[in-house]
């Protein structure tokens, strides 16, 4: 299964970001969105280092409740 990450862009330099999720900040590129650049604290869906699309904050948080009830229902799961 392939999954996307939201992230908020914290520093950009050129087409690579710096942008933070959870506590976890990592380097993004932006080569696939230069026809409409993300400015700082926008949100983007992150796969394999790239952002792939930009998004509201509505979206990233919603995306995240989501990502969260998964791994709580994951996590209650009985290992065989």
């Amino acid at each position: 299964m392939c999954l996307a990450i939201p992230m908020q862009i914290i520093a950009i330099d050129g087409f690579v970001a710096q942008a933070a999720a959870k506590g976890v900040a990592r380097e993004v590129s932006l080569f696939l969105l230069q026809d409409e650049l993300p400015a700082v604290g926008d949100y983007v869906m992150v796969h394999v280092g790239y952002a792939i699309q930009t998004m509201s904050a509505a979206e990233a948080q919603s995306a995240w409740e989501l990502y969260d009830e998964m791994l709580a229902i994951e996590s209650a799961m009985p290992r065989a």
